[in-house]
């Protein structure tokens, strides 16, 4: 399984900035190893950001994203204390879900 996310949550007013480092290799299927073999794709296809276990971001990407993505999204109404939970899935069945406190 994969490093743990980083995640961080920060609230100004009633609008929390949620930033996500996800730890993963994102292989396209296009590129050659030393040996010249073609490393297979292995790539997060879908994503969601839950607070409180509500889903604020259900979203998805592809191969052409960059190994160890960030991403940043705004929510309304989160405080303070709330739990940020965000779960990923890849296109091998691997899944990853860490948890992060709003500050």
């Amino acid at each position: 399984m994969a490093d743990p996310m980083k995640i961080r949550a920060t609230v100004s007013g009633d609008v929390c900035d949620i930033k996500v480092l996800m730890s993963h290799p994102m292989e396209t299927g296009q590129r050659k190893d030393s040996d010249g073999k073609i490393v297979p794709a292995h790539f997060i296809q879908t994503f969601t950001i839950a607070v409180n276990g509500k889903t604020v971001v259900d979203g998805g990407c592809g191969p052409s994203v960059s190994r160890n993505p960030v991403f940043g999204f705004k929510a309304k109404g989160p405080k303070a204390g709330d739990k940020v939970t965000v779960t990923w899935t890849d296109n091998l069945g691997d899944k990853r879900s860490d948890e992060a406190t709003v500050a």
